[in-house]
């Protein structure tokens, strides 16, 4: 019999990240690569529609979430879920379609696995304050220890878990696209439009103006740096005021198009220090840049001191020089080291087959091999 894998999550939007990017990667892969496996997703919409592959319910939206929807009431989900029939179903965020992953491989005997994209604890705090913390490291314990498996993306999230003594813990890391991010795909008119020349610095940040992304840390470094150096910001909500030698696109810009600005940038700046992953950071690697990050969250475990710097974080003069520490230190080699590390360890083809193996551990279709977390390299 053929396996059926069952996605479900609440985080399928047209602006949505490293979620989306993941299920159609798995998706395509699998439809390519895998055609004995049968693979449903399950997410909200507007209201019930079935495809071959996709299946969805309504749920109301969530306010000032570009597009995100909130499901309310688990039974709808749990029983669509039943109605699928798979052999394992994975669930890829902490709240009712979560519980429902759970609550629908209980009444299967199927495998429940979690894949744990977000520091929950963290990213509320951040915004309520960490009077919740204790709370909310309850929560995330008592649904992730329910789970037969829980993935995370890095080396810090399984390092998270492990203290709330979740067990079944295995670092699953996302991929990247090598041959949409790749050093050929250049936009040939950016500077153009920027009004910039070839001799100038082009830097680059793509993502939400999000307070997690410490975005007035570029703005300051931006300063020291003078304007040699230009900075491009891309996506919502980014600030309006900003140096001289700053330009924003202020909105989702497509991957598409995306890819073209990287392969025309001289490096890629990241100061956020609470990534779960940085899938950013490894399309600008597969785009060929060197990166300029900081030594806290998972993007310290992407970038390696022949692929780029790390700053220390919220230190605008520290960024400031690293990025100079780049351009002296022939960032070109940078940029190659930093695809080929793409290529080697974060193609799709290598982490979606190392997945399947997951699958297929926990279906029984090979030996049980015992979890664990380790680095990926």
């Amino acid at each position: 019999m053929p396996l059926h894998v069952a996605d479900i999550t609440m985080f399928h939007a047209p602006a949505s990240g490293g979620v989306r990017t993941y299920l159609e990667a798995k998706a395509g892969w699998l439809a390519a690569s895998r055609p004995d496996v049968r693979y449903s997703l399950l997410v909200p919409d507007t209201g019930a529609v079935r495809t071959d592959a996709m299946h969805t319910l309504p749920a109301p939206p969530l306010p000032f979430s570009n597009g995100y929807r909130f499901p309310l009431r688990r039974k709808a989900w749990v029983d669509a879920l039943v109605a699928l029939k798979p052999d394992l179903i994975e669930a890829q965020d902490p709240y009712v379609t979560g519980w429902a992953a759970v609550e629908a491989a209980d009444r299967l005997g199927v495998p429940a696995v979690a894949y744990y994209h977000s520091d929950l604890t963290r990213l509320i705090g951040s915004r309520v304050g960490h009077w919740a913390d204790r709370g909310l490291n309850a929560y995330v314990a008592k649904l992730y220890r329910r789970f037969d498996r829980v993935l995370v993306p890095s080396r810090m999230m399984g390092e998270k878990l492990e203290r709330l003594r979740v067990p079944n813990i295995v670092i699953q890391p996302l991929g990247v696209d090598l041959q949409r991010f790749h050093p050929m795909r250049r936009d040939a008119q950016l500077r153009q439009r920027l009004g910039i020349g070839d001799d100038t610095r082009l830097l680059i940040f793509a993502g939400r103006g999000s307070h997690e992304k410490k975005i007035p840390v570029l703005l300051q470094a931006m300063k020291l740096l003078g304007a040699q150096y230009q900075l491009l910001l891309v996506g919502s909500h980014m600030p309006k005021r900003v140096p001289g030698n700053v330009h924003v696109i202020d909105h989702f810009v497509p991957k598409d198009e995306l890819v073209g600005m990287f392969a025309a940038s001289d490096a890629l700046v990241h100061a956020g220090d609470r990534e779960t992953f940085g899938l950013i950071v490894l399309e600008a690697m597969a785009s060929g840049l060197p990166v300029i990050g900081v030594d806290a969250g998972a993007v310290s475990e992407l970038v390696t001191p022949d692929c780029g710097r790390l700053a220390r974080a919220d230190n605008a003069a520290a960024f400031a020089d690293a990025v100079r520490e780049v351009f002296a230190n022939d960032p070109q080699a940078m940029g190659r080291n930093g695809r080929r590390r793409a290529e080697t360890t974060y193609g799709w083809n290598g982490v979606m087959t190392q997945l399947m193996r997951q699958y297929e551990t926990l279906t029984h279709r090979i030996a049980e091999e015992a979890p664990h977390v380790a680095a990926t390299g």
